[in-house]
């Protein structure tokens, strides 16, 4: 293994020494409204060939209506345009200075050349790369005063299950990033810690369905990256917001941010107070003898959860060609629980077997602390390129469940010496440390070499202190040595990764390599017994791109990927729900591993792009959830590795401009799915059709206001043992800027029908078992945002990095 990594740092040397390569340069300006002089955000700005119109670089205007993109030297056509304006042309020449400031550009409200407007509001939806899909969110209209996790909902290819369980296009085991770096919790607390970021603290979205060799080989199902927001405007500029949800949901965030030409300071604060109930029922049919025939379970349970994210750092240049960046962020929380559930075990109708009633309590309170320094080095003027960053994140939970349970016999009477009384404490700890060094060196117009190396620590502890006793609270510890108990988990990953990308012709490329070597050990505390579980992997990437003609491309790429299993998925400790339902991990999980496949084809028309992806996945050892049925009516959910998983599906991105003033983007997704777990036992294998479909419409009425309809339909999920039923959601906002475009008031609904009810049914020959869960949906939101700031220098001016003459008009 040593000598592996050796000659990986061999290579990665070999590679920095090399030499020559293309300049990049800046190109900058500002984009405002001819008749009021007002920012225009979100503008499109495209820099364009003369000859054939055909796309090189752009970017979208900040909410100043600055922008500021990179470009190779040469002669271009520069286009901005926006939703209901003229759009606006001009020849430039890069490559006489570094920087060219194209100063304040006015565009002006008009209707006489819609094909033009056409093309930039359709364009605006989202951007394209050759490896990712990016949403800007940070205008969403339906997730005002959501979560994060509510947020990702409504992005199209995503779907979130009733514990906030992430897939993406149908495939679980996906990789969410903060920032660019993976969260240090687990994919099972990924609810926790996106419930805890408000969608007003979220810039963009990055959606990565088939990630190259440069990004962790982590996530069968891809990444999700979320950007959160950060300001780098010259002088003092700030945005507050609060909104108030139906039934005791409120939230408010201040973002606030001073730059100077040498350093940038970013502070932001964001608080929630939220409370929702969530409905569940169960039934099920035992085929065993010497237990009742069905069991029939309700619950209802209302959760209140308060957190307060705080995040501040700065940028700092410390000289022309180095930046050097700090952050800081606290994220602390607590939450209350509290559910009843009602059990009846019954063989026939109207024929009470015995009844329970569980009244459970659960508290907990959690803080996250993370922090980090990175560092970019423009090693010379032609685009040679150095960066490395540090980071570290310690996470703490304390959760204690307190639980009474009342017993009724066959003759529904209250039986006092069967009660009991039950208090459950978890405590949690985990760190994560990052450590990343990347180099970038273009070669000749259009090449370019990526390597890097990486490594990530990771530790988590998990206990459980179980202890038992009557209805009269007299505690004595449980005889049940499984459910009290510890296990630790070290997950250490050492990478190092090469690509290297080009374009010859009408031909783009990228090829790359990654090499992870996993070091892990599991600790089980009341035998010691200790899980380890070396190996390493390679992980090659292949992307190509065929450019067609104007606006039209034929890409393939293909790419391996591994999922690790999480602490909960590992953990032997047996989690207590209720008497009759039990979860356990499985220390001897193996890692999955995925080969991904995709063809792309997209298109652009002056009120039309389609951009469609035929793709399949090839998995091994697929990570799986199975339920076992005890002789004494005890079901336990555990994991297992089966054999194999395949799925075939094609993606529709449909975007369309219907006016002037209102675009469309229509995402369906069909697939196919395969499960074969013959190594289970019999019964494990299955396979369905299925589909998802998601619509986002925004409209914008002149002088009034602007509307968003978003709706989403997710067609059933195949498991080894049965199936996640389909189910669908509409959600509608609507906001008006007022203050002279320096506040917004919005208000939304989300799922208006209230039809996003989560119901899964298992099947195995000892029983069949259907359940279903309605968690808090249809919320209504009010929002208020408001903007404030703008530095003047001591003449009175505006600041900027290169001031913009506010008479410029081309």
């Amino acid at each position: 293994m040593k000598s592996v990594l050796s000659n990986l740092l061999l290579s990665l040397s070999l590679i920095w020494a090399s030499s020559t390569m293309a300049q990049t340069y800046t190109i900058k300006g500002r984009v405002t409204d001819r008749d009021n002089n007002q920012p225009m955000e979100f503008a499109n700005i495209a820099l364009l060939t003369p000859s054939d119109s055909a796309l090189i670089a752009g970017g979208m205007s900040d909410l100043d209506g600055t922008f500021s993109f990179e470009s190779e030297k040469g002669e271009y056509l520069l286009r901005v345009g926006f939703i209901g304006y003229d759009s606006y042309f001009r020849k430039i020449n890069v490559g006489d200075k570094e920087v060219l400031n194209v100063g304040n550009i006015r565009i002006s409200t008009d209707a006489t050349n819609l094909q033009e407007v056409v093309v930039e509001g359709v364009s605006s939806i989202f951007e394209s790369d050759i490896d990712k899909r990016t949403y800007n969110v940070e205008n969403s209209i339906v997730a005002e005063g959501a979560t994060a996790s509510e947020l990702l909902a409504t992005l199209p290819s995503i779907q979130v299950d009733e514990e906030g369980g992430i897939s993406m296009r149908g495939s679980g085991e996906v990789l969410i990033y903060i920032n660019g770096r993976p969260s240090n919790l687990s994919s099972t607390d990924t609810d926790n810690i996106l419930a805890q970021f408000p969608a007003n603290s979220i810039k963009s979205v990055e959606l990565i369905t088939n990630p190259s060799s440069r990004y962790d080989a982590a996530g069968v199902g891809g990444i999700i990256n979320i950007i959160l927001k950060k300001n780098q405007n010259l002088g003092f500029n700030g945005q507050a917001n609060v909104s108030v949800g139906t039934r005791d949901k409120y939230q408010a965030g201040l973002n606030l941010n001073y730059a100077t030409e040498k350093i940038n300071y970013f502070f932001s604060y964001n608080y929630q107070d939220r409370r929702r109930f969530r409905e569940g029922e169960g039934f099920r049919e035992n085929f065993i003898p010497g237990i009742s025939r069905f069991l029939e379970q309700d619950d209802y349970e209302i959760d209140r959860r308060q957190s307060s994210l705080i995040r501040g750092g700065f940028d700092y240049n410390i000289k022309d060609n180095m930046v050097l960046g700090f952050y800081g962020q606290a994220n602390l929380g607590k939450s209350t629980e509290d559910e009843i559930t009602n059990q009846l075990n019954f063989n026939l109708p109207n024929s009470t077997d015995s009844l329970f009633v569980r009244d459970r309590v659960e508290k907990s309170k959690r803080a996250n602390y993370e922090t980090g320094v990175n560092l970019t080095w423009n090693l010379d003027s032609l685009g040679q390129r150095l960066y490395t960053s540090i980071s570290y994140a310690y996470d703490t939970r304390d959760q204690i469940e307190e639980t009474s349970q009342s017993f009724f016999n066959a003759n529904d009477e209250f039986v006092p010496e069967k009660g009991l009384t039950q208090l459950n404490e978890a405590p949690r700890t985990s760190n994560f440390s990052i450590f990343q060094l990347d180099y970038e060196k273009p070669f000749g117009n259009n090449g370019k070499l990526e390597a890097g190396l990486k490594g990530t620590f990771g530790y988590w502890d998990r206990a459980q202190i179980f202890a038992q006793g009557d209805q009269n609270s007299n505690f004595i510890p449980t005889a049940v040595d499984s459910l009290n108990d510890a296990y630790s988990f070290n997950e250490d990953v050492y990478a190092s990764y090469v690509t290297f990308k080009n374009k010859v012709n009408n031909f783009g490329y990228q090829l790359g390599l990654r090499a992870e070597y996993t070091e892990t050990l599991g600790i089980l505390e009341s035998t010691n017994e200790r899980f380890v579980n070396n190996y390493f992997n390679l992980f090659p990437s292949v992307y190509t791109t065929y450019s067609l003609g104007q606006e039209e491309e034929l890409s393939a790429n293909y790419s391996r990927r591994i999922s690790r299993p999480g602490i909960w998925s590992l953990s032997p400790i047996l989690n207590l729900r209720d008497q009759l339902n039990f979860s356990r991990g499985n220390p001897l999980l193996q890692p999955e591993f995925t080969d991904s496949y995709e063809v792309g084809y997209m298109k652009g028309w002056s009120s039309y792009l389609l951009n469609a992806t035929l793709y399949h996945r090839y998995s091994t050892n697929v990570q799986t959830r199975i339920i076992t049925l005890l002789d004494n009516n005890v079901t336990i959910q555990s994991r297992e590795n089966a054999n194999i998983r395949k799925s075939t599906g094609l993606e529709l991105v449909n975007q369309f401009q219907v006016t002037d003033w209102m675009d469309l983007a229509l995402t369906g997704n069909l697939f196919y799915s395969e499960i074969f777990g013959d190594n289970l036992g019999e019964g494990f294998n299955n396979s369905n059709f299925s589909w998802t479909l998601n619509l986002l419409s925004s409209m914008a009425i002149p002088n009034l206001f602007s509307v968003q309809l978003q709706g989403n339909y997710r067609g059933p999920i195949v498991l080894p043992q049965g199936e996640i039923e389909p189910i669908w959601g509409l959600n509608i906002g609507v906001k008006k800027d007022v203050m002279n475009k320096r506040g917004t008031v919005s208000l939304n609904v989300s799922d208006i029908f209230n039809t996003q009810v989560f119901r899964i049914k298992t099947e195995d020959s000892r029983f069949v078992f259907n359940r279903a869960f309605n968690r808090e949906t249809r919320i209504g939101t009010i929002a208020f945002t408001y903007r404030f700031g703008g530095f003047k220098d001591r003449n009175g001016r505006n600041g900027d990095r290169e001031e913009y003459d506010e008479d410029m008009d081309f």
